[in-house]
């Protein structure tokens, strides 16, 4: 029978099962009996990854997240798997990454010689008011930033991946340009220089049914007994919850030091509509879908539709602030290459005024930090700011009314 995940990815197998195959010796070689520190693995990506990563037989991981009934589930499904045997040390850790118990424990607990960084405000509904677009700043870039200088000093040579999103292309949004200034960050000499290892980094697509996803609310909406809903005309690339971490994996462990990986998913069969990936979940769960346009409607009517064989499905306007009609992996002015590996092409990080990179860090963290009357967090202010890296954000963003917390 199809899985939900291959409703969204039309693929019965993964993406990536050859090169990791392919490469199995190679990533047991780099990654066996090793010290893995993982930031924000308690969520679907993170979690992914490090259940992979147990595979190749790493010394120890130790996960840190802050969000405590996460790690809770993490450790619950980690010790119900034969992941379970494979490490000799695991332990989980309810921290903030910017903090100075984050700093105690790298200094106490290193060196590591793999860190990977899954932390992220990662919704584009984040940048709805300016409180916030400060949180982002503040986990995107700001804590990046003081993360990777105290990894320069207590784990040289550590090998550092952090996750980035599809969004850091052309960005439209708040999230999307947050995730690129990381990337500048990531990749400038202050920072990686005194870190001495590979860095990489991997832009990819929407995770079907992950934690906070829309296609996760189709299932729980279904559980409820209430109308599905997803934007008109909006389309999506997509990877399954495994397909995450088995790219992060060949991302940060077999792509070059300076690179952004990019999976080599073709936008003509890969890039689907929502819509479409809404009607055949719909299908999937022996319903046909009957559509709407007015929430309250479809709402009213719901009981009435299900007890008939038909599922409301509220198609709602493509309007919001920061969305995009379509997704892309590569930026203007950029170009991917050839990787020895079949699914993933890479770009090659172009170096930025290196100059503006800590005045940059530091404004934004006066931002972070604000003052009583909150002037500082005026959003014009905060996009001309990451125009000074990216000029063509004060003409990509998206600006609306609109956002979606006000939509089903």
């Amino acid at each position: 029978m199809r899985s939900p995940a291959s409703i969204a990815t039309n693929r019965r197998t993964s993406f990536f099962a050859e090169d990791l195959k392919t490469n199995d010796s190679n990533l047991r070689e780099i990654i066996k009996g090793k010290r893995v520190l993982a930031i924000g693995a308690a969520g679907s990506i993170g979690s992914s990854t490090v259940f992979r990563l147990c595979t190749y037989q790493p010394q120890a991981i130790h996960v840190v997240d802050q969000n405590e009934n996460g790690l809770a589930e993490f450790v619950r499904i980690f010790r119900s798997s034969l992941a379970s045997d494979l490490v000799d040390h695991v332990r989980t850790m309810p921290l903030d990454y910017g903090t100075s118990a984050m700093e105690l424990l790298l200094a106490n607990e290193g060196p590591y010689d793999i860190i990977l960084n899954f932390a992220a405000i990662k919704h584009v509904r984040s940048e709805k008011d300016e409180y916030s677009i400060m949180q982002m700043l503040d986990t995107n870039i700001v804590k990046q930033a003081r993360f990777m200088r105290w990894i320069g000093k207590y784990s040289k040579g550590a090998r550092y991946f952090s996750v980035s999103t599809d969004k850091a292309a052309n960005p439209s949004s708040f999230m999307g340009a947050t995730k690129r200034i990381m990337e500048h960050i990531m990749f400038s000499e202050e920072f990686t220089g005194p870190i001495g290892g590979s860095v990489t980094s991997a832009r990819f697509a929407n995770v079907a049914f992950s934690n906070g996803s829309l296609l996760q609310s189709f299932e729980n909406r279904f559980s409820r007994l209430e109308p599905i809903a997803c934007p008109k005309n909006i389309r999506r690339y997509f990877v399954s919850l495994e397909e995450s971490g088995e790219i992060c994996t060949l991302a940060s462990m077999m792509v070059e030091p300076g690179y952004i990986a990019v999976p080599r998913l073709d936008p003509k069969t890969c890039l689907v509509p929502l819509q479409g990936i809404a009607e055949k979940f719909i299908q999937y769960h022996g319903y046909e879908p009957s559509l709407f346009e007015d929430e309250n409607e479809a709402k009213v009517n719901c009981a009435k539709e299900i007890a008939a064989g038909r599922w409301p499905l509220i198609l709602t306007p493509s309007d919001t602030a920061g969305e995009k009609p379509y997704e892309e992996f590569i930026a203007e002015g950029e170009n991917a290459e050839r990787t020895r590996l079949k699914s993933i092409d890479a770009i090659k990080y172009s170096r930025q005024n290196q100059l503006i990179m800590s005045p940059l860090v530091e404004a934004l963290e006066r931002i972070v930090v604000g003052d009583a009357n909150g002037e500082n967090a005026d959003k014009e202010r905060i996009k001309s700011l990451i125009a000074e890296l990216e000029p063509a954000f004060l003409m990509t963003h998206r600006v609306s009314s609109q956002n979606l917390d006000q939509r089903m």
